[in-house]
């Protein structure tokens, strides 16, 4: 059972990469391509309220050392993972603020604003042009149609589920006054049978892309015997419907239980 053992605490390495290929010729000589660099990705979505005017905007750049071997850049557009990779613009100095509009995206991919739908995923790469090639890197944006961040529909009464933690019932979400982005979480504790003392959980939302981040809370002092138990983890919030999914990493001072998804739905 969850409540009276505790699990040793296991170190994860992630490992990351950066990488490069040829557009026009998979095989290259070493050292040749380079690699541009997407950043301050605001918005990172697309609103489907406003298909119209709606943009995501990005800077796209090129390391110091590199950038006299780059005469340019392209950026290239699909949907879905479908590869049409169309080309919608290039530029040319770096670094360079890029703004796309969804409405353009969808005339160059040859598709009507229309039959763009809720969840559809527009997928933008960036080719750097070297020597007269295009080399295609992993600097490229999946961005997602989404609804827009509406305070009233991510607060109130929730249901909680999480199988793994063998936890379910009603809890209530709550909105900071003075930051729409912060919200506080009551009653996980409650529904375990267990004096909530502590708390609230605090989870703030990204307004870029929406992901969640739930800041590390004691919520209850006393739990089954061990003290403090605290939540803290990382999510996703779907702006249309409300629904949180979270994982959170959850421990006492005696030691960590382990990490456990579990999905907040509005009742």
């Amino acid at each position: 059972m969850k409540r009276f053992k505790i699990f040793s605490l296991i170190a994860a390495v992630v490992f990351t990469f950066s990488s490069c290929t040829e557009f026009e010729n998979p095989v290259q000589q070493r050292g040749e391509a380079v690699a541009a660099s997407v950043t301050d990705i605001n918005p990172a979505v697309f609103d489907s309220n406003d298909l119209t005017n709606t943009f995501i905007q990005f800077v796209v750049n090129i390391d110091e050392s590199e950038k006299s071997k780059v005469s340019e850049a392209a950026i290239q557009v699909s949907l879905n993972g479908n590869m049409e990779r169309k080309e919608l613009l290039k530029v040319s100095t770096f670094p360079s603020t890029v703004k796309i509009k969804l409405a353009d995206i969808a005339t160059e991919l040859g598709v009507a604003l229309t039959d763009i739908k809720l969840g559809d995923v527009l997928n933008i790469e960036v080719l750097t042009n070297t020597n007269g090639k295009l080399y295609r890197s992993n600097a490229a944006i999946n961005a997602a149609v989404v609804c827009a961040y509406n305070p009233t529909l991510v607060s109130g009464s929730y249901h909680s589920v999480s199988p793994d933690w063998q936890s379910e019932g009603d809890i209530t979400i709550t909105v900071d006054p003075a930051d729409e982005y912060t919200l506080y979480v009551a009653g996980l504790e409650a529904i375990e049978g267990l004096d909530e003392d502590q708390g609230p959980l605090k989870m703030i939302v990204n307004p870029v892309d929406y992901s969640v981040e739930a800041v590390k809370t004691v919520l209850a002092s006393d739990a089954w015997g061990y003290h403090n138990i605290a939540y803290e983890g990382a999510g996703s919030l779907s702006t249309c419907d409300g629904t949180f999914t979270m994982n959170f990493a959850i421990s006492v001072d005696e030691g960590p239980f382990g990490t456990f998804a579990f999905i907040f739905t509005k009742n």
